[in-house]
């Protein structure tokens, strides 16, 4: 028998923690770093450059999701 967490096997829940999970934690992220910058007072510049540094692994991440969607990659 195959063991079930939520009515999901492990492959089912990676899937979807790589999914929903991982795009609720990016958008969480976004969300702290726009309150840093609001916070800091960082102004336009500022702003864009703490969006730029510390977000720019994530945007990564997003362009490799669309690129293999575009692709038909599973």
């Amino acid at each position: 028998m195959e063991t079930t967490i939520f009515g999901m096997n492990e492959a089912q829940l990676t899937e979807f923690g790589m999914t929903y999970g991982l795009a609720a934690l990016i958008l969480f992220l976004f969300f702290i770093v726009g309150n840093l910058a609001w916070k800091s007072k960082a102004g336009k510049t500022g702003t864009f450059a703490l969006f730029l540094a510390l977000t720019l692994g994530m945007v990564g991440f997003l362009a490799k999701l669309l690129i293999e969607h575009y692709l038909n990659i599973n």
